[in-house]
Protein backbone atom coordinates (compact mmCIF):
# COMPACT_ATOMS: atom_id res chain seq x y z
CA UNK A 1 0.00 0.00 0.00
CA UNK A 2 2.94 2.53 1.21
CA UNK A 3 4.46 1.68 -2.03
CA UNK A 4 1.15 2.69 -4.18
CA UNK A 5 0.99 5.56 -2.50
CA UNK A 6 3.98 6.85 -3.78
CA UNK A 7 3.86 6.05 -7.27
CA UNK A 8 0.63 7.63 -7.15
CA UNK A 9 2.12 11.03 -5.80
CA UNK A 10 4.95 10.65 -7.58
CA UNK A 11 5.03 13.53 -10.52
CA UNK A 12 4.72 11.59 -14.07
CA UNK A 13 8.15 12.28 -16.32
CA UNK A 14 6.78 13.81 -19.57
CA UNK A 15 7.44 11.72 -22.55
CA UNK A 16 10.66 12.07 -24.42
CA UNK A 17 12.56 10.69 -27.73
CA UNK A 18 15.49 11.67 -25.81
CA UNK A 19 17.40 12.13 -29.02
CA UNK A 20 19.89 14.98 -29.60
CA UNK A 21 18.32 16.00 -32.68
CA UNK A 22 16.58 19.39 -33.16
CA UNK A 23 13.39 17.84 -34.56
CA UNK A 24 12.81 15.60 -31.71
CA UNK A 25 13.62 18.20 -29.09
CA UNK A 26 10.87 20.35 -30.68
CA UNK A 27 8.10 16.83 -31.08
CA UNK A 28 9.27 16.58 -27.07
CA UNK A 29 7.36 20.14 -26.86
CA UNK A 30 4.52 19.85 -29.31
CA UNK A 31 4.35 16.47 -30.56
CA UNK A 32 1.48 15.54 -28.18
CA UNK A 33 -2.24 15.42 -29.19
CA UNK A 34 -3.76 18.74 -29.33
CA UNK A 35 -1.12 20.69 -28.36
CA UNK A 36 -0.46 22.15 -31.97
CA UNK A 37 -4.21 23.07 -31.98
CA UNK A 38 -3.65 24.43 -28.56
CA UNK A 39 -1.16 26.82 -30.16
CA UNK A 40 -3.40 27.68 -33.50
CA UNK A 41 -6.25 29.09 -31.03
CA UNK A 42 -3.82 31.34 -28.89
CA UNK A 43 -2.58 32.33 -32.17
CA UNK A 44 -6.02 34.46 -32.42
CA UNK A 45 -4.32 36.43 -28.78
CA UNK A 46 -5.85 35.39 -25.38
CA UNK A 47 -8.41 32.85 -24.91
CA UNK A 48 -10.07 31.58 -21.77
CA UNK A 49 -9.95 28.09 -20.97
CA UNK A 50 -13.70 27.66 -21.93
CA UNK A 51 -13.33 29.32 -24.97
CA UNK A 52 -10.24 26.88 -25.89
CA UNK A 53 -12.69 24.16 -24.44
CA UNK A 54 -15.75 25.37 -26.75
CA UNK A 55 -13.28 25.55 -30.04
CA UNK A 56 -11.56 22.32 -29.91
CA UNK A 57 -14.47 20.01 -30.49
CA UNK A 58 -13.11 16.68 -29.10
CA UNK A 59 -10.63 17.29 -26.58
CA UNK A 60 -11.69 16.49 -23.06
CA UNK A 61 -11.43 18.90 -19.49
CA UNK A 62 -8.60 16.60 -18.64
CA UNK A 63 -6.36 16.85 -21.51
CA UNK A 64 -7.13 20.16 -22.15
CA UNK A 65 -5.78 21.11 -19.10
CA UNK A 66 -2.83 18.71 -19.07
CA UNK A 67 -1.91 19.90 -22.31
CA UNK A 68 -1.93 23.93 -21.16
CA UNK A 69 0.48 22.81 -17.86
CA UNK A 70 3.02 21.34 -20.22
CA UNK A 71 3.33 24.27 -22.67
CA UNK A 72 3.06 26.48 -19.54
CA UNK A 73 6.25 24.52 -18.10
CA UNK A 74 7.63 24.45 -21.30
CA UNK A 75 7.32 28.19 -21.80
CA UNK A 76 5.17 28.34 -24.64
CA UNK A 77 2.25 29.91 -23.07
CA UNK A 78 1.62 31.91 -19.52
CA UNK A 79 -1.99 32.43 -18.01
CA UNK A 80 -2.84 35.54 -16.43
CA UNK A 81 -5.43 37.29 -14.85
CA UNK A 82 -7.66 39.88 -16.24
CA UNK A 83 -8.34 42.79 -14.66
CA UNK A 84 -11.89 43.98 -12.92
CA UNK A 85 -14.57 43.68 -14.50
CA UNK A 86 -13.62 40.56 -16.33
CA UNK A 87 -12.35 38.84 -13.24
CA UNK A 88 -11.12 35.71 -15.25
CA UNK A 89 -7.29 34.17 -16.45
CA UNK A 90 -6.44 34.02 -19.62
CA UNK A 91 -4.29 32.01 -21.66
CA UNK A 92 -1.49 33.53 -23.95
CA UNK A 93 1.42 32.43 -25.89
CA UNK A 94 4.64 33.23 -25.08
CA UNK A 95 7.37 34.62 -27.50
CA UNK A 96 8.66 30.87 -27.97
CA UNK A 97 5.03 29.84 -28.55
CA UNK A 98 4.19 32.45 -31.04
CA UNK A 99 7.57 31.57 -33.31
CA UNK A 100 5.29 28.04 -34.36
CA UNK A 101 3.39 30.55 -36.57
CA UNK A 102 5.43 29.60 -39.32
CA UNK A 103 5.10 26.05 -38.36
CA UNK A 104 1.32 25.82 -38.25
CA UNK A 105 1.11 27.86 -41.87
CA UNK A 106 3.06 25.15 -43.56
CA UNK A 107 1.38 22.56 -41.76
CA UNK A 108 -2.05 24.19 -43.23
CA UNK A 109 -0.33 24.36 -46.52
CA UNK A 110 1.09 20.64 -46.94
CA UNK A 111 -2.80 19.58 -45.14
CA UNK A 112 -4.94 21.96 -47.63
CA UNK A 113 -4.90 19.25 -50.64
CA UNK A 114 -6.58 16.74 -48.13
CA UNK A 115 -9.42 19.48 -47.30
CA UNK A 116 -11.02 17.69 -50.51
CA UNK A 117 -15.02 17.27 -48.50
CA UNK A 118 -16.20 18.16 -45.60
CA UNK A 119 -17.29 15.11 -43.55
CA UNK A 120 -20.39 14.36 -41.63
CA UNK A 121 -18.04 14.10 -38.41
CA UNK A 122 -15.99 17.14 -39.22
CA UNK A 123 -16.67 20.55 -36.82
CA UNK A 124 -15.20 23.84 -38.55
CA UNK A 125 -14.75 27.68 -37.32
CA UNK A 126 -14.24 30.29 -39.32
CA UNK A 127 -10.84 31.33 -37.98
CA UNK A 128 -9.67 28.24 -38.79
CA UNK A 129 -9.12 29.17 -42.53
CA UNK A 130 -6.89 32.11 -40.94
CA UNK A 131 -3.66 30.24 -42.03
CA UNK A 132 -4.51 29.56 -45.42
CA UNK A 133 -5.67 32.92 -46.11
CA UNK A 134 -2.68 34.50 -44.53
CA UNK A 135 -1.00 33.05 -47.52
CA UNK A 136 -2.93 34.71 -50.27
CA UNK A 137 -2.27 38.02 -47.95
CA UNK A 138 1.22 38.26 -47.58
CA UNK A 139 2.45 39.88 -50.76
CA UNK A 140 0.23 43.07 -50.30
CA UNK A 141 2.01 46.13 -50.21
CA UNK A 142 0.41 48.28 -47.39
CA UNK A 143 -0.49 47.04 -43.64
CA UNK A 144 -3.82 46.90 -42.00
CA UNK A 145 -6.57 44.99 -40.55
CA UNK A 146 -9.11 42.81 -43.20
CA UNK A 147 -12.25 41.47 -41.86
CA UNK A 148 -13.00 37.86 -43.61
CA UNK A 149 -16.63 37.33 -44.12
CA UNK A 150 -17.70 33.13 -44.62
CA UNK A 151 -20.92 31.58 -44.23
CA UNK A 152 -19.36 29.60 -41.42
CA UNK A 153 -18.77 32.81 -39.58
CA UNK A 154 -16.64 36.17 -39.02
CA UNK A 155 -12.43 36.60 -38.45
CA UNK A 156 -10.04 38.68 -38.95
CA UNK A 157 -6.54 39.11 -40.18
CA UNK A 158 -3.49 41.30 -40.67
CA UNK A 159 -2.44 42.06 -43.98
CA UNK A 160 0.88 42.85 -45.15
CA UNK A 161 3.34 41.43 -42.77
CA UNK A 162 0.86 39.26 -40.89
CA UNK A 163 3.50 37.20 -39.47
CA UNK A 164 4.88 40.10 -37.60
CA UNK A 165 2.36 40.02 -35.61
CA UNK A 166 0.59 43.81 -34.25
CA UNK A 167 -2.84 43.35 -34.36
CA UNK A 168 -5.94 43.54 -31.68
CA UNK A 169 -7.63 40.78 -31.73
CA UNK A 170 -10.92 41.11 -29.29
CA UNK A 171 -11.60 42.28 -26.12
CA UNK A 172 -8.21 41.03 -24.33
CA UNK A 173 -5.80 41.88 -26.81
CA UNK A 174 -5.23 45.37 -26.36
CA UNK A 175 -2.74 44.31 -23.56
CA UNK A 176 -1.50 41.38 -24.60
CA UNK A 177 0.90 40.61 -26.71
CA UNK A 178 -0.39 40.82 -30.69
CA UNK A 179 -1.77 38.23 -32.29
CA UNK A 180 -1.59 37.62 -35.86
CA UNK A 181 -5.71 36.82 -35.98
CA UNK A 182 -8.37 36.56 -34.36
CA UNK A 183 -12.07 35.48 -34.18
CA UNK A 184 -15.03 37.43 -34.90
CA UNK A 185 -15.23 41.10 -36.35
CA UNK A 186 -12.25 43.38 -35.50
CA UNK A 187 -12.27 46.17 -33.10
CA UNK A 188 -11.48 48.85 -36.57
CA UNK A 189 -11.10 46.78 -40.54
CA UNK A 190 -9.17 48.44 -43.18
CA UNK A 191 -10.73 46.81 -45.33
CA UNK A 192 -13.48 43.71 -45.65
CA UNK A 193 -13.56 40.69 -47.57
CA UNK A 194 -16.26 38.44 -48.32
CA UNK A 195 -15.67 34.57 -49.76
CA UNK A 196 -16.05 31.06 -49.42
CA UNK A 197 -14.43 28.02 -48.40
CA UNK A 198 -13.53 26.51 -51.27
CA UNK A 199 -12.14 30.13 -52.57
CA UNK A 200 -10.29 31.11 -48.82
CA UNK A 201 -8.46 27.11 -49.52
CA UNK A 202 -7.95 27.54 -53.12
CA UNK A 203 -6.13 30.97 -52.34
CA UNK A 204 -4.23 29.31 -49.57
CA UNK A 205 -2.68 26.22 -51.66
CA UNK A 206 -1.72 28.88 -54.49
CA UNK A 207 -4.15 27.49 -57.11
CA UNK A 208 -5.76 31.04 -57.59
CA UNK A 209 -4.35 34.20 -57.02
CA UNK A 210 -5.93 37.10 -54.93
CA UNK A 211 -6.23 39.27 -57.94
CA UNK A 212 -7.77 36.88 -59.99
CA UNK A 213 -10.42 35.84 -57.55
CA UNK A 214 -11.66 39.63 -56.80
CA UNK A 215 -11.70 39.84 -60.51
CA UNK A 216 -14.40 37.32 -61.50
CA UNK A 217 -16.11 37.82 -58.18
CA UNK A 218 -15.03 35.45 -56.26
CA UNK A 219 -13.55 37.68 -53.40
CA UNK A 220 -16.03 41.02 -52.87
CA UNK A 221 -13.82 43.67 -51.27
CA UNK A 222 -15.84 46.59 -49.51
CA UNK A 223 -14.24 49.95 -47.95
CA UNK A 224 -12.05 53.14 -48.64
CA UNK A 225 -8.72 53.17 -48.54
CA UNK A 226 -5.15 52.18 -49.76
CA UNK A 227 -4.88 48.41 -48.97
CA UNK A 228 -8.61 48.28 -50.71
CA UNK A 229 -7.53 49.68 -53.43
CA UNK A 230 -4.94 47.60 -53.20
CA UNK A 231 -7.23 44.26 -52.91
CA UNK A 232 -9.36 45.73 -55.82
CA UNK A 233 -5.91 45.88 -58.14
CA UNK A 234 -6.73 49.61 -58.95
Amino acid sequence: MPRQQQSATRPARRRSYDQFCATARSLDSVGDRWTLLIVRELLAGPRRYTDLHADLPGVSTDVLASRLKDMEQGGLATRRRLPPPAAASVYELTERGRGLLPVLAALAEWGAPALTERRPTDAVRAHWFALPLLRALDGLTHAGVVEVQLDEGEFHVRAGGATAGGMAGGTENSTAVAAVYGDGPADHADARIALDVEVCLALGRGELTLAEAVEDGRVEVSGDGPLVAELRGE
